[in-house]
């Protein structure tokens, strides 16, 4: 199986995941985790998690809903792409998803397997016939035996699927639902006050992972300088995305036929972390910028952006460039 990349979806210390397709078979979307090109620190962790993720795909080989292992090498892992719109923008308030996800923690079930990162709404997706599809096995495991850790872990990811259905169908929780969300059990307490805050050291000051909350209006404090400098080049557009273990960083997008490297000597890099000359903007059609489409590029919120450029097929080609020319490659949010 040849790969041709296409688009590289996000990259941190621990995989470069880039999604393509088989030159063997143009029209089918694939996703590779890449491995090869990490850092020699990181190596043997992303090894690690990536091991867990092949041992949970090939788990649930032909299980509807979940992602198809398709190759292993020194490269890193070939699987399919899942087509769905993330739970967090399908937002379903009907029963029949519902009850689908919990038909495929079952099965999982049944091959020993728990996800143990459905929290995330972003691995649920709903696909387009309205079933439930799960993503991201880096964190799955997969039990030889059916003993209390396997049942306390199981019983998580329905938990963490029930906080889901709270957020977008509360509406649908029935009382025995409602109960056990409001029993964590004593692993999850456990975790929460000891290895959770363990892992938020890790991630965030030592992987530089960063949610950002608890920082200044970045753009109301710096952003003045920033187009005072650029006042002279062309029209600018400041997002703000999550800055590694240090809150808020400013994404400044200008609209100018200047080089990178110029516009980065106009504006010193402690008033805007990245920035992007673009060749025109997204724009309202009473000419104003998108504002809105040029966030989702900063944050790196590619599943997103596919909605609204569905949406938009005038300015796909106009968005596509843009998107391919980020500087942002995180998968990192800001929390409000």
């Amino acid at each position: 199986m040849t790969f041709v990349p296409e688009t590289i979806l996000k990259r941190d210390e621990f995989s470069e995941t880039i999604s393509g397709h088989l030159v063997e078979h143009p029209d089918r979307k694939v996703v590779l985790r890449k491995l090869d090109t990490l850092p020699w620190y990181t190596r043997s962790i992303a090894w690690f998690l990536a091991r867990r993720e092949i041992r949970g795909l090939r788990a649930v080989h032909g299980i509807e809903g979940t992602p198809e292992l398709l190759r292993v090498d020194d490269e890193g892992l070939l699987r399919d792409w899942t087509l769905g719109t993330p739970l967090q923008l399908s937002k379903p308030d009907h029963a029949e998803w519902y009850q689908d996800a919990k038909r495929l923690l079952r099965e999982m079930r049944r091959q020993g397997v728990t996800h143990n990162d459905v929290a995330k709404p972003q691995n649920w997706l709903m696909t387009p016939d309205g079933r439930a599809a799960v993503i991201d096995f880096q964190l799955a495991s997969v039990h030889r035996r059916r003993g209390l850790i396997f049942r306390l872990m199981a019983r998580e990811d329905l938990r963490h699927l029930l906080k889901q259905k709270r957020a977008y169908a509360k509406h649908l929780l029935t009382p025995s639902e409602k109960r056990m969300l409001a029993r964590k059990s004593l692993p999850a307490r456990l975790w929460k006050q000891t290895g959770k805050r363990l892992y938020n050291f890790i991630t965030r000051r030592l992987f530089n992972w960063s949610d950002g909350e608890g920082t200044l209006d970045r753009v109301q404090q710096d952003g003045p300088a920033i187009r005072a400098a650029l006042s002279s080049t062309g029209e600018c557009v400041l997002c703000t995305y999550a800055l590694p273990a240090k809150g808020v960083g400013i994404y400044t997008f200008v609209e100018c036929d200047l080089p990178h490297a110029q516009l980065r000597n106009l504006v010193p890099e402690n008033k805007s972390e990245l920035i992007q000359p673009v060749a025109s903007f997204p724009r309202h059609d009473n000419g104003t910028p998108r504002e809105d489409i040029l966030q989702l590029i900063a944050s790196n919120r590619l599943d997103e952006l596919e909605t609204v450029i569905n949406g938009a097929p005038e300015q796909q080609s106009l968005l596509k460039d843009i998107i391919s020319r980020r500087q942002n490659l995180t998968d990192r949010v800001l929390r409000k």
